[in-house]
């Protein structure tokens, strides 16, 4: 039993893949570009990444200030 699978895998390795590969080629679908995959213009993806780094900065500062490395002056 063991014997057929290493015959049959050993067939298959022997086998020419130039059919496979030009089928595979013709087969891709053509790369999407970015706004195609978002369906955002680029004024509202730059207005995305701004609040994203709003967010960031805020909880960086809120986790510094509750963390007491950072004091405000009013509060010490």
């Amino acid at each position: 039993m063991l014997d057929n699978l290493r015959n049959q895998a050993s067939f298959q390795e022997e086998e020419p893949n130039d059919s496979k590969t030009s089928q595979d080629s013709k087969e891709r679908k053509p790369r999407r570009s970015l706004d195609q995959l978002t369906h955002m213009t680029p004024q509202q993806r730059f207005a995305l990444a701004l609040m994203l780094l709003i967010i960031v900065v805020l909880l960086g500062v809120m986790l510094l200030l509750i963390s007491g490395v950072v004091v405000p002056p009013f509060m010490s």
